[in-house]
């Protein structure tokens, strides 16, 4: 069933959307060499406990997990891509974190998800990252009224094509609202034309997501986390889109942030250091 939003209701997602971006600029500038996984999801848990929001996470039980989810936000690191299970690990120089989050505020839902080079950047890293952020904003532009779900999904596919990245279809965008999954699904690979037609009031999360060399996936013994086959890196963007008469509303389109603020802020913060 696809539920249209009010304008008054999307609103109060933008609220919801305004502190999942907050959150996700944060997990940017704190995410550095010596920073371990558990810190900074405990960190998170503070920021949604301290806005009275509720994670979309904790308990989280689809069919392919296993047991619910207990963390607030999902954090995969470098072949790792989807559904990362924050654990014991500290990051390295060069690491690719990719910090996947949803939560919801009185009621209503944003999800969001941004891909990070922790240290030292490679360029094929940057590459990967860059591809995605292009990807989203190329499904985010063909978000209006009239078109299509497959007109996304084929936006998605055609970056990924020109950067000569593989797409899996298995996981993707889906419908947002008062729960974080909601119909229809969105695939990162489709042909334009097809599919539901956009119409004001629908809201979307848009989640492009690449290997580098592989479209097929596997998953860590924890029955969470997703990484690539062949384990060559990944990367993922993601935002909360509102359909509207006029453009494509995003409700979790983050500040502008200065990258010397990231080691700056994770230093400020011993509870993050992994000694």
């Amino acid at each position: 069933m696809i539920e249209l939003k009010s304008p008054a209701e999307i609103q109060r997602m933008h609220v919801t959307g305004r502190f999942v971006a907050e959150v996700l600029s944060e997990v940017g500038r704190i995410a550095d060499v010596g920073v371990n996984l558990l810190n900074l999801e405990r960190h998170v848990r503070g920021m949604i406990e301290r806005r009275g929001a509720e994670s979309c996470y904790w308990d989280y039980a689809p069919s392919f997990g296993r047991g619910p989810f207990r963390n607030v936000i999902c954090l995969s690191v470098n072949d790792a891509v989807l559904h990362g299970l924050p654990h014991d690990y500290t990051l390295r120089d060069g690491d690719v974190l990719s910090a996947d989050i949803a939560v919801s505020i009185d009621g209503w839902v944003a999800d969001s998800a941004r891909t990070v080079v922790v240290g030292t950047a490679a360029e094929e890293d940057l590459r990967i990252i860059r591809a995605t952020e292009e990807a989203l904003e190329a499904a985010i532009e063909v978000a209006r009224p009239g078109n299509r779900v497959g007109d996304i999904s084929a936006a998605i596919w055609a970056v990924a094509r020109d950067y000569g990245y593989p797409v899996n279809d298995e996981f993707g965008g889906h419908g947002i609202g008062r729960t974080m999954h909601e119909a229809p699904h969105v695939s990162n690979r489709g042909r334009a034309g097809r599919g539901l037609t956009l119409r004001p009031g629908l809201t979307l999360a848009l989640e492009p997501w690449f290997a580098r060399t592989t479209d097929r996936i596997v998953y860590d013994a924890d029955g969470w986390t997703i990484r690539s086959a062949d384990g060559s890196r990944t990367a993922h963007s993601e935002h909360t889109v509102a359909i509207t008469e006029d453009a494509p509303l995003v409700l979790t389109r983050r500040e502008p942030e200065n990258p010397a603020m990231r080691a700056d802020s994770a230093r400020a913060d011993g509870t993050l250091s992994s000694g």
